[in-house]
């Protein structure tokens, strides 16, 4: 452990990715963990104040509201902090009403982030240019860094069944038409005889899906990494239909369990995909239903995983991570 670099991790809350990153730095680093809560603000902060004066640097998951008060108050002690963004807080995409940029006191307070940060890493350019042009910032800290994937844990095992899966977190007719869950239903009804799986989605926003759905289509509710990898490695193929994507980590999992994948050219998907599946236009049933029937036939899945394999290794994430480091630090 480099005993003398002492850093803050803070969250807002612990996804899979997000805890990756803080076992990275506990490996290298001495680390103190905050998960930032709105509850209780004033005794939050002060906290925040004494965890930065025994650190060396914080570290910052999503440039939010949080990532303001903790680059603040790092530059005001004069520390080193690293932001991390995730991709909502520099989108700007009225058709939906989805990303930060939107709201004029939120921008403000992510482009003070962007410029204030000593650095700031995206998991993809896509992310980087967006943050250029919607906030407006030179992007001279900004630094991507792809995320990294366990290709021992996300295996193939068994044999492919004729199952198409899509993966995705959350309760909003937002997220449903970000993620292009809708599309996906309405393409099930041109493959009767396929079978259909939508994971995560619950709330009113399940409701609404399951009102336009045919009957070959299923439903799971929110499943944790673990649960996640037999459906990976039972589906023949995974679709990341999206508006909207850093780089997708479901789609790089069902990508290393030997899924053929069939995407939107949008954002970090195409960077992920590669030449290994199939591309569609956002928002196209009949397209998505063709583009999925021939990675049915496909042989692709061993290519996804190759790549996934030699681009993203979770290794490499971590070398970055301790060079980035090291350097901001001494």
């Amino acid at each position: 452990m480099r005993g003398k670099i002492k850093i803050l991790f803070v969250y807002p809350y612990l996804s899979s990715f997000i805890k990756t990153d803080l076992e990275i730095l506990q490996r290298h680093f001495d680390v103190i963990p905050h998960q930032w809560t709105r509850t209780r603000d004033i005794k939050n902060i002060l906290r925040v104040i004494r965890y930065i004066l025994r650190t060396d640097l914080s570290f910052i998951w999503f440039a939010g509201g949080h990532a303001t008060r903790v680059v603040f108050l790092s530059k005001l002690f004069r520390k080193k902090s690293i932001v991390v963004v995730g991709g909502y807080e520099v989108a700007k995409v009225p058709e939906i009403n989805y990303g930060l940029m939107l709201n004029p006191k939120s921008a403000r307070r992510v482009k003070y982030v962007l410029e204030n940060a000593d650095l700031v890493l995206t998991v993809d350019e896509s992310l980087k240019k967006d943050a250029i042009n919607n906030a407006r910032v030179n992007g001279e800290n900004i630094l991507t860094v792809p995320t990294g994937y366990d290709y021992e844990k996300f295996r193939p095992a068994g044999g492919k069944e004729n199952l198409v899966i899509s993966v995705s977190v959350g309760d909003t007719w937002t997220r449903v038409q970000l993620k292009g869950l809708d599309t996906f239903v309405k393409s099930a009804e041109f493959l009767s005889d396929v079978r259909f799986l939508v994971i995560g989605i619950q709330g009113g926003a399940l409701k609404k899906l399951q009102d336009i759905t045919s009957p070959n289509v299923e439903f799971l509710g929110p499943l944790s990494q673990d649960e996640l990898i037999p459906y990976y490695q039972r589906a023949k193929v995974y679709c990341q239909l999206s508006m909207r994507e850093g780089l997708p980590n479901a789609l790089c999992e069902a990508m290393l369990c030997e899924c053929v994948p069939v995407g939107t050219r949008y954002c970090g998907i195409p960077t992920a995909i590669g030449d290994t599946g199939f591309y569609v236009p956002y928002g196209d049933p009949k397209a998505t239903a063709e583009a999925i029937k021939k990675a049915l036939k496909s042989d692709k899945g061993k290519e996804a995983r190759k790549r996934i394999k030699r681009m993203f290794p979770l290794d490499k994430r971590e070398k970055n991570l301790v060079q980035i480091i090291d350097k901001l630090v001494k």
